[in-house]
């Protein structure tokens, strides 16, 4: 004979009726806070093959295109710490700057007539860069993982 709290308690699980845990609900939230409304996100997109070979001065170059806009980073790892020089393509434009984020620290930073921009002594970890251009949609490179 089947025990009738063991049974109800079956159905539940199968069901999907037991609460969520609070660290996947606290995890959920944070994912959450992470996102740029309305955002388009650019994909990794391939370089020439001398430039996607790491250095042995920890540089690493990786390139993302979406809406026009190809964003080139060059992430360098010393000390602990990331380093990142970049160039957005074509530069965007007056008004215009970019956020390099990681989960816990947003750096902002306004685009010259080149396009360029840099932001140094980030922590390794997650590293999504967004450009915000005036009258556009922002553009955000997909969240990648730097390691030392």
């Amino acid at each position: 004979m089947i025990n009738e709290d063991y049974f109800l308690a079956a159905l539940r699980l199968a069901a999907g009726n037991d609460p969520i845990p609070g660290h996947v609900s606290a995890a959920a939230r944070d994912a959450y806070g992470l996102r740029v409304p309305q955002a388009v996100t650019a994909a990794p997109a391939e370089l020439p093959a001398p430039a996607e070979v790491r250095g042995s001065d920890g540089c690493h170059m990786v390139r993302f295109v979406a809406s026009g806009l190809t964003f080139d980073l060059e992430v360098t790892v010393g000390d602990g710490l990331i380093d990142i020089a970049g160039q957005v393509i074509p530069p965007p434009g007056e008004g215009s700057h970019v956020d390099v984020r990681t989960p816990h620290l947003t750096l902002t930073r306004r685009l010259p007539t080149t396009g360029q921009f840099a932001a140094t002594g980030l922590p390794p970890g997650w590293l999504s860069v967004v450009c915000h251009r005036p009258g556009h949609a922002p553009v955000q490179t997909r969240w990648v993982r730097i390691r030392p």
